[in-house]
């Protein structure tokens, strides 16, 4: 493997961080990489159990992604959703026949009572997933958009049916004040020689994970560095809606408004090379800085950056 570091924690969400888990995947042994995955965007729609995040890390690191969205399967039809327009019936959030085929099995163990770990450690398994993939909590907790002009909407109705268009005030993780994180992720984040915040929405894929009480204190009593990677390049979000957020927030749409929002987790943070002028504003910030391509726009690229994160802002060896 690159490197010293033995064991990496990897929080994550959405296609950016699917991308950079599967690099590490890539030169990492299964035994030395766990994701903790966000769960704030799960919910039920047409009676089934949808969990976007975990699908999108799965699917990446099974190889089955739809090459074009990221999300989804690549061999997705929609047969299922076609006969659900033809009753009219609501098809805003759209399902693969594939992506239904997860979800149902999913629902069938929700219903049974089976844990959401449980559950995701079955899917990895069905799909041939090697490393360990963790749900952040087996309890439910949703993200809730509370929008300038008064509305609270659950977060696909935000995000997918309004297209992310309305102005956000305030952001609420329900649920997050008596949930615990799912078995395994304290321990793991606790034994990690180098966890890492990938370079997923800071508010909608990482601030639901450490808005659980016993992960964010996991985080801040870590004895090694915690690494977050910028997912704003030149002032602006490669995916999903970062920077619209970080305007809304009133905070700098740019790699150092990130790393102010992210700060009090992290030891380091992690620029892209066309942010290098902005390494020194991170580093008055208290935090170590480095600037490196971050973008990765293939599996050769996503290969490069993590064995780059590895042989750079990993402990140093012993």
């Amino acid at each position: 493997m690159a490197g010293s570091t033995r064991s990496v924690v990897v929080l994550a969400g959405g296609v950016g961080g699917s991308r950079l888990v599967a690099g590490l995947a890539a030169v990492l042994d299964p035994d030395q990489l766990t994701v903790v995955v966000n769960t704030g965007d799960d919910f039920e729609h047409l009676g089934v159990w949808i969990q976007p995040d975990v699908d999108t890390v799965l699917y990446r690191l099974a190889g089955v992604q739809h090459p074009e969205h990221g999300w989804g399967r690549a061999d997705a039809t929609w047969a299922v959703m076609d006969a659900v327009a033809d009753l009219d019936g609501p098809t805003w959030f759209r399902l693969g026949d594939q992506d239904l085929a997860t979800s149902l099995l999913r629902s069938q163990w929700r219903h049974d009572g089976v844990p959401l770990g449980e559950i995701v450690t079955r899917l990895a398994d069905r799909l041939g997933v090697a490393p360990t993939v963790l749900p952040m909590s087996e309890d439910v907790v949703a993200t809730r958009i509370h929008t300038v002009d008064g509305a609270d909407l659950a977060f696909q109705d935000w995000f997918v049916a309004h297209r992310a268009e309305p102005p956000v005030a305030s952001l609420e993780f329900r649920g997050a004040d008596v949930a615990t994180a799912a078995p395994g992720v304290v321990e793991a984040i606790a034994r990690a020689d180098l966890v890492l915040l990938a370079p997923s929405n800071p508010f909608l894929s990482i601030d639901p994970i450490r808005a659980i009480d016993d992960i964010r204190d996991a985080l801040h009593h870590r004895s090694g560095p915690t690494v977050a990677v910028s997912p704003i390049v030149g002032g602006r979000a490669l995916k999903g809606p970062a920077a619209q957020l970080l305007a809304d927030f009133g905070l700098e749409v740019s790699a150092v408004g990130v790393a102010d929002h992210l700060g009090d987790l992290l030891t380091g943070f992690v620029l892209d090379e066309v942010d290098a002028d902005r390494v020194a504003d991170v580093t008055r910030r208290g935090m170590q800085a480095w600037a490196t391509d971050t973008v990765m726009v293939d599996a050769s690229a996503q290969r490069r950056l993590a064995t780059w994160l590895l042989d750079t802002v990993g402990p140093e060896p012993s």
